[in-house]
């Protein structure tokens, strides 16, 4: 390069820079998920500068008000229009504010208040040296079984960062299915997973279980991520953007303003097919469908039950929620091309889903593999590729996420001398030991089989009838088969609750505190409502079903 050259790039890039535009960001729309990060590092806070007495209340206080706070913002956006008429993109193009994303943030709001309670339940294990125990380890760090962890637990302590992180994860869930360019995407994704890693290792009683769930679930999660990061790398290269609308136009090839430096790769199909298959890959991990569901037994067990309970509801609904909105708004010109993939992705998770549940001994394995089944049954819904397709997924969303916690919160009930009774084995005949709470539960499994006047049947109806419409009527069929197939073995859980004979040495019912109370009578009342009633829900689900493009 000759020394002219060089001098005439100096002088072009030291000529007077034009303004630079600020950012615009529209607060107010955002109001539900700053409120929710704000507690969350009000939360970090409080564990820094709050004496370790008063933490506890201190955290309950901030992460109670910042979840009903945020609900309430909610609300107010869907009643001033946004989830209609006013619906629009907001933050300078990254975060859509429409039907659907209200719809989503508000259940996962609803579901994380009802999961918190369960988080701060302290009167299930026995009191330890004088002190209330919560379900989380003593001290997170202290190797399990060692004299640090011993001395911790003399001392009362208690982890109450779960709090905050339990905040930074809905954070992230709130901007999951809102999100409307990739970039926006997979930093929620981060925000969203991050949080649940470390939460999964904190099991107070049978740690090493805890921190192998985590370790699975981090390694398996970082290579679901990676695809993730791998596919949005090839849209961008195909499509020469980030933006939801824009890859959407070149893919329909009604795109406008071509860069001329990428119009050479905007006509590569392959880049579009493999960059799609891999970001699509790496919802349906974080979904849990087949064959990306590995991780989900393990990790539902292994996990403390109140984090597997409000992992298993929240972050099933952001999932589904960002899954819909790729589909929907980014890719419907390559509707043609997922749609046979989606078949028999939801066919193999509805039927893998069923058929090995009837295996599992250990009821939270169980509760895994029938949220493998329904994450099938969802995605009957998504193939659907109509707005009552939309509609029904979001009712079955907000449907399926309250039995989800109502069960697990359920599961922590039932004791033995080492902690939970999670083994089929150990809840014969707790319909006689205990029946108000072996009732509850058969509610639930109900609920979950889809038995009428419970909220799973109206959802599997809603979710059915839009598949068949959308003509994957074949679909259907197969999601029936498997529907009766899971029957089976929520019933069998019921028959072995009420007509078996209780051992002797079985466990013990724990008498729970007002939290775990609500958290069941909130999960018992809508499973009850949404069966009997749906109509004003499924009509709302119906009014938010709309994407912003």
């Amino acid at each position: 390069m000759s020394a002219t050259a060089v001098h005439s790039l100096w002088t072009t890039a030291a000529a007077p820079i034009s303004k630079i535009d600020a950012p615009k960001i529209e607060y107010g729309q955002l109001a539900p998920t700053l409120i929710i990060v704000g507690a969350a590092i009000v939360g970090m806070l409080v564990e820094a500068f709050v004496p370790r007495k008063s933490r506890y209340y201190a955290q309950m206080f901030v992460s109670v008000v910042a979840l009903a706070a945020a609900f309430a913002a909610v609300v107010a956006l869907a009643a001033k229009g946004y989830a209609t008429t006013k619906a629009g993109i907001a933050a300078m193009g990254a975060i859509a504010v429409d039907g659907p994303a209200l719809f989503l943030q508000g259940t996962i709001l609803l579901t994380a208040l009802v999961g918190l309670f369960t988080f701060a339940e302290r009167r299930l294990d026995p009191e330890a040296h004088g002190n209330r125990v919560d379900s989380f380890a003593a001290q997170a760090a202290a190797v399990p079984g060692s004299d640090s962890e011993k001395q911790a637990v003399k001392a009362g302590f208690t982890t109450t960062e779960v709090f905050p992180l339990l905040l930074f994860a809905v954070a992230g869930m709130l901007v999951f299915p809102a999100a409307n360019d990739l970039l926006t995407l997979f930093v929620a994704l981060e925000v969203l997973s991050l949080p649940l890693y470390l939460l999964c290792a904190l099991a107070r009683r049978k740690r090493l279980l805890s921190q192998e769930a985590a370790v699975k679930y981090f390694l398996l999660g970082a290579f679901a991520s990676a695809f993730t990061l791998f596919g949005i790398a090839l849209l961008y290269g195909y499509s020469g953007s980030m933006s939801y609308a824009t890859i959407a136009q070149v893919v329909d090839g009604t795109v406008q303003d071509v860069n001329p430096a990428l119009a050479n790769t905007m006509g590569n199909d392959a880049l579009l097919l493999v960059g799609a298959a891999l970001l699509v890959m790496g919802l349906l991990f974080k979904v849990g469908a087949v064959p990306f569901h590995m991780w989900t037994p393990d990790v539902y067990q292994g996990a403390p039950t109140p984090v597997t309970g409000f992992m298993a509801a929240a972050t099933k609904v952001a999932a589904f929620g960002a899954l819909l909105r790729i589909l929907y708004v980014v890719l419907p010109g390559l509707r043609w091309d997922w749609r046979p993939v989606m078949w028999g992705v939801a066919i193999v998770t509805m039927l893998a889903g069923a058929i090995v549940a009837i295996t599992q001994t250990d009821i939270k394995r169980l509760l895994a593999y029938s949220s493998i089944a329904h994450a099938g049954f969802i995605l009957a819904g998504v193939i659907a590729a109509t707005p009552s397709g939309v509609s029904s997924v979001l009712f079955y969303l907000a449907a399926y996420s309250f039995v989800t916690i109502g069960a697990f919160a359920v599961v922590t009930l039932v004791r033995d001398a080492g902690g939970e009774a999670t083994h089929l084995s150990k809840w014969a005949g707790l319909g006689r030991r205990s029946p108000l709470v072996a009732a509850v539960f058969a509610v639930f499994l109900l609920a979950f089989a889809g038995i009428p006047l419970t909220s799973g049947f109206a959802g599997k109806f809603a979710v059915f009838k839009a598949a068949a419409e959308g003509g994957a009527a074949p679909l259907v069929v197969v999601g029936v088969i498997s529907s009766a197939i899971a029957a089976f073995f929520y019933i069998r859980v019921i028959v072995l609750m009420f007509f078996s004979e209780p051992r002797p040495e079985g466990p013990t019912v724990a008498v729970p505190s007002p939290l775990t109370m609500t958290a069941i009578g909130v999960g018992v009342a809508v499973t009850v409502v949404l069966g009997v009633a749906p109509q004003y829900f499924l009509e709302l689900a119906g009014d938010a079903g709309v994407f912003v493009r």
